[in-house]
């Protein structure tokens, strides 16, 4: 949804003065010392005028999920719950603003470790709202709309009340008109972008971009009209990817051909009778630590049906990461795997 900015005066949730009074004195502070030049180094006394610009555009609104969102500066104590929000957060450079990390789907890739290891973990699950208090968070970055509820880290109305703010990435809202119909990398990258403004930094979010684009126009897909099941999970009743969501953009970006595009939803059902006479011709596993790819290939293999498909027989496996199988940082990354393993696979 598009960013409006409103009237520093204008009706808001609960704000902190003190954060609002910093926001507002930047900008004139700026204008006092630079007088009718435009503001430099000099002028600023040293101040870095990106940061200025940044400052400036404070207060900053947007619908997310159907919850209005004021923050009246940058963000400079957030929680993370689920990996794709801590991810983010470090590929835009913000660690030293992460004051704990929640309900992680595995280790952070390896290029952010470092930036990662000072990160505490507060709960290896949605932490509770006491919890999540505890911690004096200025904002709660989730992963899923569930994140947020009573049962979790505190209904998002009363996060608010407590003069906490909490965003969620947008691709996972779920209500009509905020759910993305299809996902693309277009909305991931314009998530990217939303996120820089949301915490101040949005020259870094255009840098994440512009590399990813570049690595995602880079990738050759494979071009053989392979007809591909994404299996998630599930044993009697198997739960794949269906045509709107982050395994539809994956394995279109990658060439292949969803067996269950038709479905109009992000996951669903599928029986294995079903599975059976779409015979695709490879199948993607998710692997995660409690539900591994090893573990969906016993299953497969010992399931009287599915034993008999060509696709299981050979070992025609894509093997993708949970975490890079949300919306996020790291899906340009499981296209390029996902090519990578059907060349190996002899495609």
């Amino acid at each position: 949804m598009p960013i409006s900015r409103r009237h520093p005066l204008a009706a808001r949730p609960a704000a902190r003065p003190a954060r609002l009074a910093a926001a507002l004195a930047i900008p004139a502070a700026a204008l006092l010392l630079a007088g009718c030049a435009a503001p430099t180094a000099a002028s600023t006394g040293g101040a870095d005028p990106s940061a200025e610009a940044a400052a400036s555009a404070y207060p900053i609104t947007v619908d997310n999920c159907g919850t209005e969102v004021t923050l009246e500066a940058a963000p400079e104590r957030v929680l993370t719950i689920k990996s794709s929000t801590l991810e983010l957060m470090l590929a835009l450079g913000l660690a030293d603003r992460v004051i704990g990390s929640a309900f992680s789907d595995g280790p952070v890739p390896d290029e952010y470790a470092d930036a990662a290891s000072g990160i505490e973990v507060v709960s290896d699950k949605v932490p509770s709202q006491e919890a999540t208090l505890a911690l004096e968070p200025d904002l709660v970055f989730a992963g899923w709309e569930s994140n947020l509820s009573a049962e979790g880290a505190g209904e998002r109305s009363d996060l608010a009340k407590l003069g906490v703010a909490t965003y969620v990435a947008p691709a996972a809202c779920k209500a009509e008109g905020y759910m993305p119909d299809p996902l693309t990398f277009d909305e991931v990258f314009r998530e990217f972008g939303e996120a820089g403004d949301l915490f101040g930094v949005p020259d870094a979010a255009a840098d994440l971009v512009a590399d990813q684009r570049a690595a995602l126009d880079a990738i050759e897909p494979n071009d053989e009209g392979l007809t591909a099941l994404w299996y998630s999970s599930g044993d009697e009743t198997p739960y794949v990817g269906a045509g709107i969501g982050a395994p539809q953009m994956i394995m279109g970006a990658a060439g292949l051909d969803n067996v269950a595009k038709d479905v109009h939803d992000t996951w669903t059902s599928m029986s294995w009778e079903a599975i059976v006479d779409a015979n695709p011709d490879v199948i993607v596993l998710v692997d995660a630590a409690w539900n591994t790819a090893d573990q969906k290939i016993a299953q497969l293999e010992a399931n009287p049906a599915t034993a008999t498909l060509p696709a299981v027989q050979q070992k025609r496996y894509v093997v993708l990461d949970f975490p890079s199988t949300e919306a996020g940082v790291r899906n340009v990354g499981a296209v390029a795997s996902t090519v990578e393993q059907l060349g190996a696979l002899g495609f």
